[in-house]
């Protein structure tokens, strides 16, 4: 299938299409790469944009289960949903379950859902390199919103707020003291933070979480980008489907109120600036995986590790070597 051939298909919402794009995306084979920058350049001009939503939380919150009961209340209201799934690889073997699509098994047979999951591999901050590019295909492929589930790593996670438009944070009850609300990093990321299982008894427990967050949450700094009561903390029931449709509501006023006021625009000409220098960063990191500069990578470390050069001093004879060639 030619480049032409796998766009088209792609606009007419073809989810093997797409599945076959995101495959192609993913590749690190220099070929491919050069046939995604086509892709990608062949789609950009039907301009469609989806609601795209990031959600993190920690390891057993129940992400999986949420994203679940979410997108099928969306597919039930006649939207069409994309969830891409980034699952941690081994640090030993490279691997990854990928285990999202047995896991979400309602939502896995929906025609108006597809769910991609992808592996880490090395790439910190809960994404994949690649899911960006991903995201774009899926706004092709005209699906209205486009979900985007992190491995789950901590309060580091942050990476996925530079691809998204609204970033939820998805919390268990009594999962920390109110002290937990007003650390630095993801917090300070979060446009709804979901406390998540408030159903059967964890339900008073889960009110109580809720009220703890609320209060964190005024303490920090008020960002442009959000309208008065943003960010809130609220609570639901992935299990129960309880307050999913209010969750829904304010995700929805977050993002009109954005639109309307300039920050959305805004937000993704910035999110391109960063992920611009993050592509040159990489071109660069790559340049040192080339026969000849592993070569002198090895000479030099060689000399430093004989005491022959200092590390700072090796270092400089290195980008003279990478500026010169």
């Amino acid at each position: 299938m030619t480049t032409a051939e796998l766009a088209d298909r792609i606009l007419k919402g073809d989810r093997r299409a797409l599945a076959r794009a995101i495959t192609l995306v993913e590749s690190t084979r220099a070929d491919h790469r050069a046939q995604t920058a086509q892709l990608l350049d062949a789609l950009s001009g039907a301009g469609r944009q989806a609601l795209r939503i990031g959600l993190s939380g920690t390891p057993g919150v129940g992400k999986s289960t949420f994203i679940e009961s979410f997108g099928m209340m969306l597919i039930g209201q006649g939207l069409r949903v994309a969830v891409l799934a980034v699952d941690p690889s081994s640090a030993r073997s490279g691997g990854s379950i990928l285990g999202d699509k047995t896991r979400m098994e309602r939502l896995s047979r929906e025609p108006y859902a597809f769910i991609r999951p992808s592996p880490s591999q090395s790439h910190l901050g809960g994404v994949a390199r690649r899911t960006r590019e991903a995201i774009a295909l899926c706004e092709a492929a005209e699906f209205d919103v486009v979900l985007i589930e992190t491995v789950g790593v901590g309060q580091s996670e942050t990476v996925v707020s530079e691809m998204s438009d609204l970033f939820l944070l998805l919390l268990a009850p009594a999962g920390g003291d109110e002290l937990q609300g007003v650390k630095r990093g993801i917090m300070e990321m979060a446009d709804l933070i979901l406390i998540n299982k408030a159903d059967g008894d964890l339900k008073a427990t889960a009110t109580r979480t809720c009220a703890d967050y609320a209060g964190a949450l005024r303490l920090l700094r008020k960002r442009p980008q959000d309208p008065e009561g943003f960010p809130k903390a609220m609570t639901v029931s992935a299990v129960e489907e309880h307050g999913l449709d209010q969750a829904w509501a304010e995700m929805q006023a977050l993002a009109d109120w954005r639109k309307k006021n300039g920050h959305w625009e805004a937000n993704r000409a910035e999110q391109a600036r960063y992920w611009f220098g993050q592509e040159v960063r990489h071109a660069l990191l790559a340049k040192l995986e080339t026969p000849q500069a592993r070569s002198e990578m090895d000479r030099l470390g060689a000399e430093v590790g004989s005491g022959q050069l200092s590390p700072s001093v090796a270092a400089e004879r290195m980008l003279r070597t990478l500026a010169s060639g």
